[in-house]
């Protein structure tokens, strides 16, 4: 199967790497997402950059088939490679759901690589905080703090986003920590912005009104 990821078929477009993900899903081939983890290894930078990207790929599509690679996946969090860092934060974001302990047994390697990462480490790696949050309660009262500090000092154009990519752990308990966060932080945001940030504001006031 490597040699259908781009670099070896001479492409510098995605489209390959995307086709290949999607016939493993469709043929459920293990034996060949194996050799494509295996490529993650490889010297050449271009061949690990598409490997990663067709397994993150797969994971959206069936995280069970590359769950049983997280700590593959945590591994590449520490690599010099930026773009194996974010590749490998997408993929535990696709992943943490099924594999939450393994990913919180690590966390200390999560949060060192959001706290010194990429934009899109950085977007990936809220959404892997609020899956750890999400599985155990335990967990989420070390995680969830993380989640509302990023969201006091982040900047104000990626408040939206990552609210709704966190809003997966709010619950009853830490509902309010949440909204306080949201509505302070709303006052430095455009109307577009405002109005993604009060969709969920009225579902927590919904929530807390039923309860």
């Amino acid at each position: 199967m490597i040699e259908r990821i781009a670099s070896n078929l001479g492409r510098n477009d995605e489209e390959p790497n995307i086709e290949l993900a999607i016939l493993l899903c469709k043929t459920k081939d293990t034996e060949g997402i194996k050799e494509i983890v295996q490529g993650l290894r490889d010297k050449k930078t271009q061949v690990a950059n598409d490997c990663i990207k067709v397994l993150y790929e797969i994971g959206e599509r069936n995280p069970e088939l590359i769950a049983e690679y997280v700590f593959e996946f945590i591994q590449l969090l520490k690599s010099k490679n930026n773009r194996l860092v974010w590749g490998g934060m997408t993929a535990l974001s696709k992943i943490v759901y099924l594999k939450p302990e393994e990913i919180y047994n690590d966390l200390d390697t999560v949060i060192k690589a959001y706290e010194n990462g990429s934009v899109i480490t950085v977007d990936n790696a809220i959404s892997v905080f609020a899956g750890i949050c999400k599985a155990n309660e335990v967990y989420e009262k070390i995680v969830f703090k993380y989640i509302l500090k990023h969201l006091e000092t982040c900047r104000p154009r990626e408040v939206a986003q990552h609210s709704e990519r966190a809003f997966v752990c709010v619950n009853k308990n830490n509902s309010k920590e949440f909204l306080d966060v949201l509505l302070k932080r709303k006052e430095s945001l455009t109307d577009a912005q405002i109005k993604r940030v009060n969709k969920l504001i009225k579902k927590i006031e919904l929530e807390q009104h039923n309860s």
